[in-house]
């Protein structure tokens, strides 16, 4: 199909992508008969692969039992089961549940529940409107969402009607910010010492709260925090009153080998987003888990969260998630993504680790990302005019290789920089996850051996 036989504003319109005609499992098959292993799914979305029949089932079931209702005016099984599993997946930690459609309202939803906690307490603070997010992190598309992140390509177009009220650290990336001869414990008082600056610059009895990934997703390449940086931040934050928001959209849910990423960081958050991992991609689906300090200081108050939209808490989308979370532990899929996720990293260093270009290999779980570039000893980046990112992942997708490959770019510094993401389905089998590494590995080969790069 040509671009004017087309009346769908794609995100590019010189390029009308080929449309997909089934998928099934691990693999998604086009229009002119090519079968691809999904090796991303798609965003880090398609968590237990597509069509899985359980999932098909529990949406039919709902859409028969009911398709929408307005939450003003009722509740369903579904959201009360989804919510009540979700809180118990926290240990109670977290007792209450606000779902949404996307990640991106999910943040727009916990930065007005921050504000709002503030309001509420007994001796109200109305001075707390800041935020303190990290640079070159990503939290989504919507206006406070976009504000939050420090995606510079995303953020360039808009910047003079972002929000004011936002100001970004430094994240925790080991490969690009730690010094010669830092430990990781040096670089964690150094990053803490930072955030604790900018509280006070800002005004520290200004802000609402710090937001992070726990891994930092398409926007860095899958780059997880250092051993006790997650409860260095919390104490900042502890020091001066101010909530800790975790983005858990694309880490969270399983994708990093636990159910929740947080679970691994020693520390829980006041309040959590969640999306991708949570629906599997089979509703449009997200959601903020809250935790008790928050919840508490609303029951004395006003009782009532000032926020609410059409579709949140929709009956599909909570029967499709719910249905999704019991595939996962029913079918004991986080112990395959900690063994898989094992065997991905070891087969992408067996067969990476080495090659001149790539210059670091990170993740958790099955969420892993490769970084380019063009010095392997000064860490140089790829001009962004060569778009290196984007040649990997086109030419996985050619018929000679038929897999999937997320490119990013700006990972030095948010304009160059370039990295790929993979994060297969949760229920990858041994084959096709070595399949994954193998192609990739050939991919990426191919394509520094016609960039002339590789020595």
């Amino acid at each position: 199909m040509d671009r004017q036989s087309s009346a769908v504003l794609h995100r590019n319109l010189q390029l009308v992508p080929q449309k997909v005609i089934r998928a099934k499992g691990s693999y998604i098959f086009l229009e002119d008969g090519q079968r691809l292993l999904d090796s991303t799914g798609g965003a880090a979305v398609c968590c237990v692969g597509h069509g899985h029949e359980k999932v098909k089932d529990a949406i039919k079931k709902q859409m028969d039992e009911i398709s929408y209702t307005h939450s003003l005016f009722f509740s369903t099984s579904a959201y009360e089961e989804l919510a009540a599993f979700l809180t118990e997946s926290t240990g109670g930690k977290l007792p209450k549940v606000y779902i949404a459609n996307s990640g991106s309202e999910a943040m727009e939803a916990a930065m007005k529940l921050a504000r709002q906690y503030f309001l509420e307490l007994p001796t109200p603070q109305p001075q707390r409107k800041r935020f303190i997010a990290r640079k070159h992190s990503f939290h989504g598309v919507t206006l406070g969402s976009l504000s939050m992140g420090g995606h510079v390509f995303r953020r360039e177009l808009f910047k003079p009607i972002l929000l004011d009220n936002v100001s970004h650290v430094s994240p925790c990336n080991s490969y690009r910010g730690k010094e010669d001869g830092e430990s990781d414990a040096e670089y964690v008082a150094r990053l803490a010492a930072e955030l604790d600056a900018e509280f006070n610059r800002v005004g520290a009895d200004s802000v609402c709260a710090f937001v992070a990934e726990p891994v930092v997703g398409a926007a860095l390449g899958c780059v997880p925090a250092v051993a006790g940086y997650f409860q260095a931040m919390k104490g900042i934050c502890d020091k001066y009153g101010a909530l800790l928001i975790l983005d858990e959209v694309m880490s969270g849910m399983g994708r990093s080998g636990t159910l929740h990423a947080w679970e691994q960081e020693g520390v829980v958050p006041d309040i959590q987003t969640i999306g991708k991992g949570l629906g599997g991609g089979y509703a449009a689906v997200s959601g903020i888990l809250i935790g008790n300090k928050v919840v508490d200081v609303l029951d004395k108050g006003t009782g009532a969260f000032r926020h609410g939209q059409t579709y949140q808490g929709h009956p599909v989308g909570c029967a499709a998630a719910l249905a999704v979370q019991k595939v996962i532990k029913e079918e004991n899929l986080l112990e395959n993504v900690r063994e898989m996720g094992a065997l991905l990293e070891a087969r992408l260093r067996e067969y990476l680790d080495d090659h001149p270009n790539v210059g670091n290999i990170r993740g958790k779980g099955l969420f892993w990302g490769v970084e380019f570039v063009k010095d392997k000893v000064t860490k140089e980046p790829f001009d962004p005019k060569l778009a290196v990112n984007m040649k990997v992942q086109a030419l996985a997708l050619d018929p000679k290789y038929s897999f999937s490959i997320y490119g990013g770019a700006g990972t030095k510094d948010g304009i160059s920089g370039d990295h790929a993401l993979l994060a297969p389905p949760y229920n990858s089998t041994k084959e096709e996850i070595e399949e994954i590494a193998k192609l990739t590995a050939a991919v990426v080969k191919e394509v520094f051996t016609d960039l002339g790069a590789s020595k």
